[in-house]
């Protein structure tokens, strides 16, 4: 049956002209085309990027297209005009729900819970495939070590093993087993490919430079497991890679992403990216940008036209060989089969069924939970969970805002967000009472404000602070120097102070903070990042003790912004801090703030307590087909049954190059009663140990290695065992 649909496309591509295939590689926005709303007109801004009608009536993809009726609108008028009736593709950025938000995926990847990341990303599916999408630009799984960098709110951390666990979750949620059969999953597209995460400065579309052993060790291990998870699609970065812009990368994408891990589908580039080569400095104009990006691999251009004006004249002049245009239709043609298409160019859109499915109840009880299980509390003296009768005074921007969904959810509805006003409503008894007031706004204030928050903190039993970023302060250019809270808010965090009230401080934000002036003033600290549609409920049910806090960060909160980048796998120096047989003076250390975070990779409390004892080893060798175990008893000392995320990590103590200080290999999630104790096996093979060497060859080394065991990356019983070879 493969064999048959692979004869049709190549049938496909014999009846097309080199023009027909060409616009079969340019992807266009929504207003391109008639049958949406408005759409159809090639002016303005559309009509500077020298589209011709011909060009929009033969294109292969639409980008930014949800809503059934409007797509089954586009799709049929395309099909009457398409001379071989090539259905589009759509495509969007479903990144973290499409109308049910989850939390943005930064915080999914604090619940440490794969499967209700998959579960996350199956229901988005759902919804944006019955209302006509095919292809979503998610996930993202730049690996990130800047918080500067606004777009760390899209990735799920700074660990090259647990975001590769969640790329793997992610894919499957999206696509499931069987796209062609299975209408309520769409094709997934992996972005951005590669290392944009680690652009210089944290300062979007900036220069990234390493080493390729770097690149290889970190970087790229989380886009190579989407791709052996079957991911569809890749979208190119916007950032170099050894100096060549990623998006004209023969080394990166023709050997690498082609040759060596033998990807077959689409390469796609971001937004503008071909024609960026000019800007780049990697190419002169718009026929060499074109004529770069073909020969690196990009089978669609989005949102330029560098295809479309120039790649027949270089056909015409031989400069592009036709079979390079020709692999790249095959390969959108393919994945329109796949999605069966062909058969029915509307595929899951329905209109009516849109109705039923789209911003269900029993997405939303999924929200709810997986914003519970995202929140992690940094700081609780004693003040945490609030009682249902307490007078309590809800201050802050954040107290009755709906900007909680954070960046990439376009298509959610502020309308529809819980607020947390609303959602402590819901816990209070009778008696109690919930004074509200702003205090300030996310960057300025009024001294009205601040006497309106005065009176209500007065009257209270507690103060809780609803405070953080707009939802434009972080995400796609998004890029700041000062990660700290506004000043207006951390003036409201000491005006607050001074009423010597217990203060809880509940933070709503899509990057890691520098918390000067919060950690230390508040008694109480959850971190809810931007919880998506039903925020208002899930931190509502965290702060009542109604759910437990599990959450675990996955990026570490800097100390200062002069650490970064900060992150716990770092490569130790000859003169480490505290060395022994060294001068105070010449250490690698700052002279005035410590050398770690504030709060370190894993960290998360809870309001159970969890004792671990006995860690041990199976064995002190371990061989190539011997694994060892590493076992730990976990005890919950709490009065309240708990979720504990016991982690494990290893160092290599030398090796032929520098190994990280520790790197994480595994974690289990363990939930125990008050008093109920647990034996946590992990299972560690000589696999695991492996590491790319400077001729960048993967494999072990023979030698002494330390496991770590506990509650964080700071926070470990060491072990010592040896691989022997």
């Amino acid at each position: 049956m493969e064999s048959n649909a692979n004869t049709l496309m190549h049938d496909y591509i014999e009846k097309m002209t080199l023009d027909e295939k060409i616009a079969q590689l340019i992807q266009l926005a929504v207003p391109f085309f008639e049958g949406a709303e408005g759409g159809g007109l090639i002016t303005g801004p559309m009509a500077s990027l020298g589209i011709t009608e011909q060009t929009v009536r033969n294109s292969g993809s639409v980008l930014g297209m949800a809503g059934a009726q409007e797509v089954i609108n586009v799709q049929r008028t395309h099909l009457e005009n398409n001379r071989l009736g090539i259905p589009l593709l759509m495509m969007a950025d479903i990144v973290h729900g499409f109308k049910t938000i989850f939390p943005v995926p930064l915080a999914i990847g604090c619940s440490w819970n794969l499967e209700l990341a998959e579960r996350s990303a199956e229901i988005a599916a759902k919804e944006a495939s019955v209302s006509g999408v095919h292809v979503t630009f998610a996930p993202m799984v730049d690996l990130v070590r800047d918080p500067r960098w606004g777009r760390v709110m899209e990735s799920t951390g700074e660990d090259p093993y647990l975001n590769s666990e969640f790329a793997r979750a992610f894919i499957r949620g999206f696509q499931g087993t069987d796209l062609t059969s299975d209408k309520d999953r769409v094709a997934a597209c992996v972005k951005h490919f590669a290392a944009y995460g680690a652009a210089e400065g944290g300062r979007d579309y900036n220069t990234v430079d390493m080493s390729e052993r770097q690149l290889r060790e970190f970087y790229l291990p989380a886009y190579k497991a989407a791709l052996d998870e079957g991911c569809e699609m890749v979208m190119t970065s916007f950032n170099t890679v050894d100096g060549m812009p990623a998006t004209g990368n023969v080394p990166l994408m023709r050997k690498l992403l082609r040759e060596e891990w033998g990807f077959d589908g689409i390469l796609i580039s971001d937004w503008g990216a071909v024609k960026e080569l000019i800007a780049h400095g990697y190419a002169a104009d718009e026929s060499e940008a074109a004529y770069r990006a073909i020969q690196a691999g990009v089978d669609i251009e989005m949102m330029t036209s560098c295809y479309a004006k120039h790649l027949s004249e270089l056909v015409e002049k031989k400069e592009v060989d036709e079979s390079l245009i020709d692999e790249a239709v095959l390969r959108i043609l393919t994945l329109k089969q796949k999605l069966g298409l062909f058969e029915n160019p509307y595929r899951a859109a329905d209109p009516e069924r849109e109705q039923e499915v789209v911003f269900c109840e029993a997405h939303r009880e999924v929200s709810r939970e997986l914003a519970v299980k995202s929140c992690v509390l940094l700081k609780n003296e004693g003040v945490l969970p609030l009682q249902p009768q307490q007078k309590i005074a809800l201050i802050g921007p954040f107290a009755q805002s709906s900007d909680l969904l954070g960046p990439w959810s376009w298509t959610g509805s502020k309308d529809d967000v819980v607020k947390l006003t609303d959602g402590i409503k819901r816990k209070l008894s009778q008696s109690a009472e919930l004074l509200v007031a702003d205090g300030c706004g996310i960057e300025e204030a009024t001294e009205e404000q601040w006497k309106e928050a005065e009176a209500a903190a007065q009257a209270a039993d507690v103060i809780v602070l609803a405070l953080g970023e707009h939802s434009d302060m972080s995400g796609e250019a998004g890029s700041r120097a000062n990660i700290q809270l506004p000043e207006v808010q951390l003036e409201l965090i000491r005006k607050a102070k001074l009423l010597q009230k217990p203060i809880v401080v509940v933070l709503f934000n899509g990057r890691p903070l520098d918390l000067h002036g919060v950690y230390h003033e508040a008694d109480a600290i959850l971190e809810a990042w931007f919880p998506g549609t039903e925020g208002g409920n899930a931190v509502a049910d965290l702060l009542f003790g109604d759910a437990n806090p599990s959450g675990r960060l996955t990026m570490s909160f800097p100390f200062s912004v002069g650490q970064v980048p900060v992150y716990y796998n770092a490569f130790n120096t000859g003169r480490p801090q505290g060395a022994e047989d060294a001068q105070v003076r010449y250490v690698s250390q700052y002279l005035d703030i410590p050398n770690e975070p504030l709060l370190p990779f894993g960290f998360g409390l809870s309001y159970s307590k969890f004792d671990y004892s006995d860690a041990k080893l199976s064995s002190d060798l371990i061989t190539v087909d011997q694994p060892i175990k590493v076992t730990v008893k976990l005890t919950n000392t709490g009065t309240v049954a708990g979720e504990e995320t016991v982690q494990l990590y290893v160092r290599d103590i030398s090796g032929e190059v520098v190994r990280p200080v520790k790197e994480l290999k595994d974690f289990k999630k363990v939930t125990l009663q008050p008093g109920e104790s647990s034996e946590v096996e992990f299972v560690l093979s000589e696999e695991q140990l492996r590491y790319y060497h400077a001729d960048l060859k993967h494999h072990s080394d023979a030698g002494a290695f330390s496991a770590f065991v506990g509650p964080n990356s700071q926070q470990t019983t060491q072990l010592s065992f040896k691989l022997v070879k």
